[in-house]
Protein backbone atom coordinates (compact mmCIF):
# COMPACT_ATOMS: atom_id res chain seq x y z
CA UNK A 1 0.00 0.00 0.00
CA UNK A 2 0.73 3.69 0.04
CA UNK A 3 0.17 6.40 2.08
CA UNK A 4 -3.18 8.59 1.38
CA UNK A 5 -3.15 12.31 2.19
CA UNK A 6 -6.15 14.10 3.52
CA UNK A 7 -7.36 17.62 2.38
CA UNK A 8 -9.72 20.35 3.76
CA UNK A 9 -9.57 22.75 0.84
CA UNK A 10 -9.60 26.35 1.71
CA UNK A 11 -9.29 29.48 0.04
CA UNK A 12 -7.06 31.00 3.22
CA UNK A 13 -5.66 27.89 4.89
CA UNK A 14 -6.33 24.22 4.45
CA UNK A 15 -6.19 21.15 6.78
CA UNK A 16 -4.05 18.55 5.09
CA UNK A 17 -3.16 14.30 7.06
CA UNK A 18 -0.62 12.14 6.09
CA UNK A 19 -1.31 8.48 6.88
CA UNK A 20 1.32 5.61 7.04
CA UNK A 21 1.71 3.34 4.30
CA UNK A 22 -0.37 0.95 5.88
CA UNK A 23 -3.31 3.24 5.98
CA UNK A 24 -4.06 2.80 10.09
CA UNK A 25 -2.00 5.91 11.39
CA UNK A 26 -2.12 9.77 10.56
CA UNK A 27 1.67 10.28 10.47
CA UNK A 28 1.47 14.38 9.94
CA UNK A 29 -1.07 16.68 10.61
CA UNK A 30 -0.45 20.10 9.27
CA UNK A 31 -2.86 23.82 9.00
CA UNK A 32 -0.92 25.41 6.55
CA UNK A 33 -1.37 28.49 3.94
CA UNK A 34 -2.83 27.23 0.53
CA UNK A 35 0.44 27.39 -1.71
CA UNK A 36 2.39 25.96 1.13
CA UNK A 37 -0.02 23.00 1.31
CA UNK A 38 0.72 22.76 -2.29
CA UNK A 39 4.08 22.60 -1.77
CA UNK A 40 3.51 20.01 1.57
CA UNK A 41 1.86 18.05 -1.39
CA UNK A 42 4.42 17.58 -4.23
CA UNK A 43 7.03 17.15 -1.48
CA UNK A 44 5.01 13.75 0.13
CA UNK A 45 4.56 12.57 -3.03
CA UNK A 46 8.19 12.70 -4.18
CA UNK A 47 8.80 11.19 -1.14
CA UNK A 48 6.27 8.49 0.25
CA UNK A 49 4.62 8.13 -3.78
CA UNK A 50 1.05 9.22 -2.61
CA UNK A 51 -1.56 6.31 -3.13
CA UNK A 52 -3.91 9.33 -3.69
CA UNK A 53 -5.17 12.46 -1.70
CA UNK A 54 -9.19 12.85 -0.15
CA UNK A 55 -10.45 15.81 -0.85
CA UNK A 56 -13.40 17.47 0.68
CA UNK A 57 -16.13 19.10 -1.48
CA UNK A 58 -16.01 22.83 -0.17
CA UNK A 59 -14.60 25.78 -0.84
CA UNK A 60 -12.18 25.58 -3.48
CA UNK A 61 -12.39 21.56 -4.18
CA UNK A 62 -12.64 22.31 -8.00
CA UNK A 63 -9.31 24.44 -8.04
CA UNK A 64 -7.80 21.67 -6.15
CA UNK A 65 -9.38 18.82 -8.32
CA UNK A 66 -7.62 20.30 -11.12
CA UNK A 67 -4.08 20.96 -9.88
CA UNK A 68 -3.56 17.66 -8.05
CA UNK A 69 -4.64 15.92 -11.86
CA UNK A 70 -1.81 18.13 -12.99
CA UNK A 71 0.53 16.41 -10.56
CA UNK A 72 -0.79 13.08 -11.60
CA UNK A 73 -2.19 12.46 -7.99
CA UNK A 74 -5.63 10.28 -7.52
CA UNK A 75 -7.93 12.04 -6.25
CA UNK A 76 -11.14 10.97 -4.07
CA UNK A 77 -14.01 13.44 -3.41
CA UNK A 78 -15.93 13.21 -0.57
CA UNK A 79 -18.95 15.30 1.04
CA UNK A 80 -18.25 18.01 4.21
CA UNK A 81 -21.07 18.48 5.08
CA UNK A 82 -21.19 18.74 8.74
CA UNK A 83 -17.27 17.84 9.43
CA UNK A 84 -16.03 21.18 11.14
CA UNK A 85 -18.54 20.70 13.85
CA UNK A 86 -17.70 17.03 13.42
CA UNK A 87 -14.35 18.03 13.79
CA UNK A 88 -14.49 20.70 16.96
CA UNK A 89 -15.71 17.33 18.82
CA UNK A 90 -13.13 15.03 17.20
CA UNK A 91 -10.56 17.34 18.70
CA UNK A 92 -10.88 17.13 21.91
CA UNK A 93 -10.61 13.32 21.82
CA UNK A 94 -7.50 13.47 19.62
CA UNK A 95 -5.97 16.22 22.29
CA UNK A 96 -7.89 16.43 26.04
CA UNK A 97 -8.80 19.50 27.40
CA UNK A 98 -6.28 20.76 29.66
CA UNK A 99 -5.92 23.14 32.76
CA UNK A 100 -9.34 25.46 32.86
CA UNK A 101 -10.69 23.82 29.50
CA UNK A 102 -11.52 20.59 31.38
CA UNK A 103 -14.08 22.23 33.47
CA UNK A 104 -16.18 23.50 30.49
CA UNK A 105 -18.31 20.97 29.11
CA UNK A 106 -17.41 19.92 25.66
CA UNK A 107 -19.86 21.91 23.77
CA UNK A 108 -18.62 25.45 25.12
CA UNK A 109 -15.19 24.80 24.61
CA UNK A 110 -13.45 26.24 21.41
CA UNK A 111 -10.11 24.59 20.02
CA UNK A 112 -7.34 27.28 20.81
CA UNK A 113 -6.11 26.58 17.44
CA UNK A 114 -7.43 25.98 14.02
CA UNK A 115 -8.13 22.62 13.77
CA UNK A 116 -8.67 22.10 9.54
CA UNK A 117 -6.44 19.30 9.85
CA UNK A 118 -8.69 17.45 12.29
CA UNK A 119 -11.70 17.80 8.89
CA UNK A 120 -8.99 16.58 6.37
CA UNK A 121 -8.56 13.70 8.87
CA UNK A 122 -12.64 13.11 9.57
CA UNK A 123 -12.80 13.36 5.49
CA UNK A 124 -10.21 10.84 5.00
CA UNK A 125 -11.89 8.65 7.48
CA UNK A 126 -15.20 8.66 5.42
CA UNK A 127 -13.58 7.38 2.40
CA UNK A 128 -11.67 4.92 4.76
CA UNK A 129 -15.10 3.65 6.45
CA UNK A 130 -12.81 3.49 9.50
CA UNK A 131 -10.92 5.64 12.40
CA UNK A 132 -7.42 7.17 12.51
CA UNK A 133 -5.48 7.25 15.35
CA UNK A 134 -2.26 9.71 15.28
CA UNK A 135 0.82 7.92 15.91
CA UNK A 136 3.25 8.68 18.44
CA UNK A 137 5.35 10.74 16.52
CA UNK A 138 2.76 12.91 14.22
CA UNK A 139 4.23 15.86 13.96
CA UNK A 140 0.81 18.49 14.72
CA UNK A 141 1.86 21.86 13.06
CA UNK A 142 -0.36 25.08 12.45
CA UNK A 143 2.04 27.12 10.33
CA UNK A 144 -1.48 29.34 8.97
CA UNK A 145 -1.27 31.61 11.68
CA UNK A 146 2.80 31.87 11.04
CA UNK A 147 2.00 32.62 7.51
CA UNK A 148 0.22 35.35 7.95
CA UNK A 149 2.23 37.76 10.08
Amino acid sequence: MKPLAGLDPGRSKCGLVLTDASGQWIEQALVLPAESCRQQLEQWQQQNDLGGVILGDGTGSSDWQQWLQTRALPVSVVPEAGSTLAARSRYWQLEPARGWRRLLPQGLRLPPRDYDDVVAQLLLEQHLGRRLARSQGCTNQNLARTAKA
